[in-house]
C-alpha cells in the first residue's frame, strides 16, 4: 500500500511541474572564480540550469539558488 501512495505523489508532484512551468533546485555549484553561481532544477522536462551573480551577503546578486524557478516553457501555453 506504500508503494502505491507513493507513486500517487510522484505522479501529482510531476503533473504539477508539467502544467506550472516550475522547477524545484537539485543542485548548485560556484563558477567564475566564486563572482557566478550555476543552480539545476528538475523539471518535468529535464534539468535545466541557470546562472546567477553570486555574493555571500545576497546584496549583489544571490547568496544561494532560489528553490523554485519559472521556466520558459510550459505544456498548456502553445
Amino acid at each position: 500500500m506504500g508503494i502505491v501512495k507513493t507513486i500517487i505523489v510522484l505522479a501529482v508532484i510531476y503533473a504539477i511541474f508539467l502544467f506550472s512551468g516550475y522547477g524545484m533546485t537539485v543542485g548548485s555549484s560556484e563558477n567564475a572564480a566564486g563572482l557566478g553561481l550555476k543552480c539545476q532544477y528538475l523539471t518535468a522536462r529535464g534539468i535545466i540550469s541557470s546562472q546567477y551573480i553570486h555574493s555571500d551577503s545576497g546584496v549583489i546578486g544571490v547568496a544561494n539558488c532560489p528553490i523554485f524557478k519559472k521556466v520558459g516553457e510550459v505544456v498548456d501555453n502553445q
